[in-house]
């Protein structure tokens, strides 16, 4: 028998969060991943939540850092390149934040590629990610984008599929 508690962890892990975006965002997201490649890109996502809801405002193409920042962070993969792996530099991350503050927005997500893989995260996008933000992965096969999915972690720390609702840019208040 469970404890309230669980039963509330269990109920919400159940619950179907989305992320609503529009055409022209997946758009974004799947040209910089053709234009990166055979790299990784990375970006962040601006937008509000409402509920159970992230909307996208808009997407921030960022250089990936995995080079500079790999040395420092992850010394064990340091032998891996930007072909298989992303960082978003800290000076992104918090130029990021304050266009957010100073547009009444905030950081709902970070979107990635994956090289000649399915949109799936991996465990080392798992073992970085925080379970406020959702994840755009676009899956890029030879050059072209193909998939694009959207996760999030759950309670027990694994990524869980997340609904994406593709809304008119008029429905997304800026």
């Amino acid at each position: 028998m469970r404890t309230l508690h669980q039963e509330i962890l269990h109920i919400s892990n159940k619950m179907q969060s989305s992320i609503a975006l529009s055409k022209a965002h997946i758009l974004s997201i799947r040209t910089h991943g053709e234009s990166t490649y055979p790299n990784e890109c990375c970006g962040l996502l601006l937008g509000r939540v409402t509920g159970d809801v992230k909307t996208l405002v808009e997407v921030l193409p960022v250089q990936n850092a995995w080079v500079s920042e790999a040395e420092d962070c992850w010394p064990e993969q340091k032998q891996l390149t930007e072909k298989r792996r992303y960082a978003i530099a800290p000076a992104d991350m918090l130029k990021a934040m304050k266009e957010g503050r100073d547009r009444a927005l905030e950081i709902i997500g970070i979107y990635h590629s994956h090289n000649d893989c399915p949109a799936i995260p991996s465990e080392f996008d798992r073992a970085g990610a925080w379970s406020q933000y959702s994840y755009i992965i676009v899956s890029v096969m030879q050059g072209t984008p193909t998939d694009l999915n959207s996760w999030i972690l759950d309670s027990e720390g694994n990524f869980q599929a997340e609904e994406i609702l593709t809304v008119a840019p008029t429905e997304i208040k800026k």
